[in-house]
């Protein structure tokens, strides 16, 4: 009888040390998931505080905030910083949906990091766009939305123009992509109509020269990526 509790004693105590064994090895496996969620959450809420301060701009009330906007924010010259030099911007106050919203994304940083990815000799630098996962996450956080072309202004695709790109994805009428732009490196009038010009560079042309010459692949993109470090307010 001694022996037969003695035995079940120890059966106790192997089983009750088997299962804090256990429980330890799920509370580290736990506790290492909860740290990954946890820093995530972290970064997430920080980004949600940060876009909760400004709606997102969406198709529905992009024109109704940069015509408040606008008269609220009265700057029209920008700088782009490169590595090849600076191009000092003078943007249109009748285009004014266009110059705001190019305001508003120098204001809020988006152009910091962005690339001039299409770029054609004698032709245009087109920019505000990138490979880069971070950029692409700022779009997500400023809003999904596309610009009015305003073209009956009287400008012209002059060489050292600055114009918005439309968007290729389900756009018939041509409506502006608001995070992209080009400028022109000469005339190149076939273009009038179909596309905003909003400003127009007032130094620096032939940084943007020096920036077309660049090596490229086939679809027009720098072999070594050129890089907007920022674009900057100039008043």
């Amino acid at each position: 009888m001694r022996f037969f509790v003695l035995s079940l004693c120890s059966i106790l105590i192997f089983n009750c040390e088997d299962k804090q064994s256990q429980n330890k090895s799920s509370v580290k496996t736990i506790d290492s998931t909860e740290l990954k969620i946890e820093r995530h959450t972290e970064q997430t809420d920080t980004i949600s505080e940060d876009t909760t301060e400004e709606f997102l701009l969406t198709k529905d009330n992009t024109m109704e905030f940069f015509l408040q906007y606008e008269k609220e924010n009265k700057e029209n010259k920008v700088r782009i910083v490169t590595d090849y030099g600076n191009i000092d911007i003078l943007l249109f106050n009748e285009t004014k949906f266009h110059r705001a919203n190019f305001i508003y994304l120098t204001k809020k940083g988006y152009f910091d990091n962005t690339q001039f990815y299409r770029v054609i000799e004698n032709y245009i630098i087109q920019g505000g766009s990138t490979d880069d996962r971070d950029v692409m996450r700022k779009r997500r956080f400023i809003g999904k939305y596309l610009l009015p072309t305003d073209t009956k202004r009287g400008f012209r695709h002059d060489r050292g123009v600055i114009s918005m790109p439309s968007s290729d994805i389900d756009n018939p009428y041509k409506l502006a992509s608001p995070y992209e732009f080009f400028i022109t490196l000469r005339d190149v009038y076939q273009l009038d109509g179909d596309y905003t010009i909003f400003g127009k560079v007032i130094s620096g042309l032939d940084v943007a020269d020096r920036i077309a010459n660049v090596d490229t692949d086939n679809s027009d993109w720098p072999l070594k990526n050129v890089y907007i470090r920022r674009v900057e307010l100039l008043n």
